[in-house]
């Protein structure tokens, strides 16, 4: 198979860059519903709407993602990622702006539109630089932008509320989302290997391409995973708060003025920190064992956790287990599910096909 050989770059700075834009793009959208009670009691906004606003994000990345098939394949992928991070980073900017319900949906209907493409393209440009043999790794470590998304992100998200407002967070990712797609166009080399190959993008052909049993099978089975985790994900902090009455951590206040800092940290943001940190090691497993075992053998391991923990904390949900315990455990079943079903879809298409196939 062709690769990159001219890249000016290491493979692993290429795969650094990309996992540092996916970390702006999974922040973007983590940040919502966490910050959900504050800015629903700023702007007047019913609790009831706070999934909308969110899941207006995911309805504008799928209908772009769906759109992007016709050309995404048809540009250099580098200038075409800075124009779709561009894009996100001003619907980041416009949320923080928002003054009323409509006005924040737009802005997150800007950022999913552009947000959306933006991560086909970046699995599609570690699918042309990583080998097959390595690219379970390099998933993985792409990947760890969603733990590092709740690591830090959140957390740091939360607490920048916490003291500045609800709209302090968005400015924030906003800008950081400048500085690393500034970096991203300077230190990525033009990325057009699959313009080389003689074969024009499949453009309306990628409805007929599939249609085969193979792409469908894989289309289907991502499909699966993120519409069900993206049922659960956006309104569990809602569920902590509002259904399980979650008021955080004590023993981590307690903790805290032991050792002569009097602070009380936000309600949320100590779940996200510790459950980031959680997949973020379970990652470092995850990837090496998908290049072993293979995505199959894996995925099958990570739907068991997936049912294990969902049947215990929303379908027999007992008191006495603890809310970190619980999150925790999904953040790392979500991992071990994750990791094998993006580096499968990676093998799929050809190199002419990649932004088309991820964005379907």
């Amino acid at each position: 198979m062709e690769r990159h050989a001219e890249l000016p770059v290491s493979e692993r700075v290429v795969v650094l860059l990309i996992a540092a834009i996916q970390f702006i793009n999974i922040l973007d959208f983590m940040i919502v519903m966490p910050l959900g009670p504050d800015f629903a009691r700023e702007l007047d906004i019913s609790s009831n709407h706070i999934g909308i606003i969110a899941g207006a994000y995911t309805a504008a990345a799928a209908v772009a993602g769906v759109a992007g098939s016709f050309f995404l394949d048809r540009f250099d992928r580098r200038k075409a990622l800075a124009v779709c991070m561009f894009g996100l980073v001003i619907g980041t900017a416009l949320a923080g702006l928002s003054w009323n319900l409509p006005t924040l949906i737009g802005a997150r209907v800007i950022a999913g539109l552009f947000g959306g493409p933006a991560t086909a393209l970046s699995l599609a440009i570690v699918a042309d630089v990583v080998p097959r043999e390595r690219r379970g790794r390099a998933m993985s470590t792409v990947m760890t932008a969603f733990s590092l998304a709740s690591i830090a992100g959140v957390p740091i998200s939360l607490e920048i509320a916490h003291a500045a407002g609800w709209r302090a967070p968005f400015y924030s990712v906003a800008a950081f989302g400048v500085l690393i797609t500034a970096a991203s166009i300077f230190l990525l080399p033009p990325l057009k290997l699959h313009l080389k190959s003689g074969i024009t993008p499949p453009g309306f052909g990628m409805f007929k391409m599939i249609t085969k049993p193979l792409p469908l099978l894989a289309a289907l089975a991502l499909m699966a995973m993120v519409t069900s985790a993206f049922a659960v994900i956006p309104n569990i902090p809602i569920y902590l708060e509002f259904n399980l009455g979650y008021t955080g951590e004590a023993w981590i206040t307690s903790l805290l003025g032991s050792i002569g800092i009097d602070y009380t940290p936000s309600v949320l943001g100590p779940l996200y920190l510790i459950g980031g940190i959680a997949s973020l090691l379970v990652l470092q497993v995850v990837g090496r064992m998908t290049d072993r075992f293979g995505s199959a053998a894996v995925s099958w391991a990570g739907a068991a956790l997936t049912v294990t923990i969902m049947y215990i904390w929303f379908i027999n949900y007992q008191p006495a287990l603890p809310s970190l315990f619980l999150f925790v455990f999904f953040m790392g079943a979500m991992t071990v599910r994750g990791v094998p079903a993006r580096t499968l879809d990676t093998k799929v298409p050809l190199a002419h096909e990649r932004a088309a196939f991820m964005s379907m």
